[in-house]
């Protein structure tokens, strides 16, 4: 049976070296109450030192927590001094490199004081593909030794590249290339596991765990079977405690023979559903948001650009949307009242509905159904999508994109190497310049200054798509406010610009590579430029 205890006695659990799994997105899984006990419990005594953190997507929050750590300035009795940081993997970073030896996952752009160390390379930092961060548990979980997947080739965690090496002080490449049957595949290797730190919303009195307000049913079971299987111990946060025999069987996502301790948050602070929610019950299922209760966009560049991705999207079609912009593809399908034609899909589990933008990122509003994060890469790297809707970072004349690294900060690629590895269609989106300021008027597009960032560049920093590793049929389609490219025959290739925009002084001026330009070269539809669009009409 599982024991009862606070977060400060769970933090002095932890051993020195430990090697720690977590599990979630954003702040859904994340157990935030104990993270912080943990840091502190170091500032104390010294200890736990060394720590090697172990996660999937991204546990953070990119920052919204700056406005909620109310709670923690209470819970430590501070008056003006603002708590450091903000939630999520970034805790164990807080204390400086002397309590955190190593982080691994796939996602360290929200973990901001990881970042610091990472890019001083005063902590070792590895990133690998998203899917395969939450489906090696279950390697660990069964005593197998890794993970075999085509998943990665030519990217950057290929140790032909960077062996997802993020900075220098990391030495060991995630992955070895081996060859099986005559092909070229790449081996991730399982690690060892001595505690898992687990959220889940209600716990019964044997430690079974319930995740009823959690909006994704994330990759806990795999983390504290791997955990158990290594002889490590299992810490579960919750919200609740319950007797037993109230959480019905099917509704436990966490068995109590796998959880050895319990810790009851003090305060809901330290349970949010997402980044920028407590609790939004059309997340978990309680209630069915009417479409109409969720706002419009505001008609901008972002919102030009999400109108173009969706018309690249046809009838019966299953759709996966990214975090940022390739979000509010879903948010336009709704309002054009396509929302029926499709299904939308998040990495993170989330099967039908409207995927959410950040802060939500990875619940989505009215799902159909709700799988772990570890089966959702499943059926992603088993050809399930038909389309993907993901950013854009620094496209190249390859058509590589780059989106987890750039100079000495690390983003990390989520599940970007799995989605693009697997899905017939890739759709990329994002400004065609950064930090230009835009005007949307007439059915046109208008340049008021231009953008000191170029996107189309020579050499990308990082390979996270690679444009030579492209499968026979896949299409490639990058998308922005000003133009449309295409992968034709390996190159990267203009076939429409926007209305108002000229080619050789908006577009061509402001990229380090010559594109090739199609024969038919078309102007975007105006619609998409003005307040109310209404042409979008799906293909079968």
């Amino acid at each position: 049976m599982a024991k009862i205890i606070t977060a400060r006695e769970a933090a002095a659990l932890i051993p020195d070296g430990a090697s720690i799994g977590v599990g979630g997105m954003g702040q859904s899984g994340f157990p935030e109450e104990v993270a912080c006990a943990i840091r502190d419990y170091y500032r104390e005594t010294g200890h736990p030192t060394s720590l090697t953190i172990r996660q999937g997507s991204a546990l953070g929050d990119h920052g919204y927590g700056n406005q909620f750590v109310g709670w923690e300035k209470q819970r430590r009795k501070e008056t003006d001094e603002q708590p450091e940081g903000v939630r999520g993997t970034s805790r164990f970073g807080e204390n400086g490199p002397g309590m955190l030896k190593k982080w691994t996952g796939a996602h360290l752009q929200s973990a901001h004081a990881i970042n610091a160390l990472s890019a001083k390379d005063q902590v070792e930092c590895q990133c690998l593909p998203q899917g395969i961060a939450v489906s090696i548990w279950r390697e660990i979980a069964a005593g197998r030794p890794g993970l075999l997947s085509k998943v990665g080739l030519g990217t950057f965690v290929d140790p032909r590249v960077e062996g997802g090496r993020m900075n220098g002080a990391t030495k060991e490449n995630v992955a070895e290339l081996v060859e099986f049957d005559g092909e070229e595949w790449l081996y991730y290797k399982a690690w060892n596991v001595d505690v898992a730190l687990l959220r889940g919303t209600i716990a019964d009195e044997s430690g079974n765990i319930s995740f009823a307000h959690e909006g994704l049913i994330n990759e806990g079971l795999a983390i504290a079977s791997a955990a158990k299987k290594c002889g490590g111990i299992v810490i579960v946060q919750v919200e609740y405690l319950t007797q037993n025999g109230t959480i019905p069987p099917k509704e436990v996502r966490i068995p109590g023979i796998l959880v050895d301790y319990i810790v009851e948050a003090t305060d809901p602070m330290a349970c949010w559903q997402t980044e920028g929610r407590y609790w939004e019950p059309a997340f978990s299922g309680q209630i069915r948001k009417p479409l109409k209760a969720i706002p419009p966009l505001e008609l901008t560049e972002r919102k030009v650009i999400a109108r173009r991705c969706a018309a690249e999207v046809k009838k019966g079609a299953i759709l996966n949307l990214g975090v940022g912009m390739s979000a509010d593809v879903g948010a336009i399908l709704a309002e054009e009242g396509q929302i029926d034609q499709i299904t939308m899909c998040c990495e993170s589990g989330m099967i039908g509905g409207v995927p959410c933008a950040l802060p939500n990122f990875g619940s989505s509003y009215n799902p159909e159904a709700v799988i772990t994060h570890d089966q959702a890469f499943d059926i992603i790297t088993g050809g399930v999508l038909d389309m993907t809707c993901l950013g854009i970072g620094q496209i190249d004349e390859e058509g590589n994109n780059n989106v987890s690294k750039f100079g000495t900060r690390v983003i990390g690629p989520g599940g970007f190497i799995d989605i693009t590895a697997a899905t017939p269609k890739v759709v990329f989106c994002g400004t065609f310049m950064g930090k230009a300021e835009l005007e949307i008027a007439d059915g046109k597009l208008v340049i008021k200054k231009e953008g000191n960032v170029r996107k189309f560049v020579k050499k990308v920093d990082q390979i996270t798509f690679a444009g030579k590793y492209v499968r026979p049929g896949q299409e490639v389609v990058y998308v922005t406010e000003r133009c449309v490219f295409k992968l034709i025959d390996g190159k990267v290739t203009l076939v429409e610009i926007a209305p108002g925009v000229d080619l050789e002084k908006d577009i061509l001026a402001n990229m380090d590579f010559t594109p090739a330009i199609a024969e038919d070269l078309k102007v975007m539809d105006e619609g998409m430029f003005k307040e109310t669009w209404g042409n979008l009409v799906m293909q079968d």
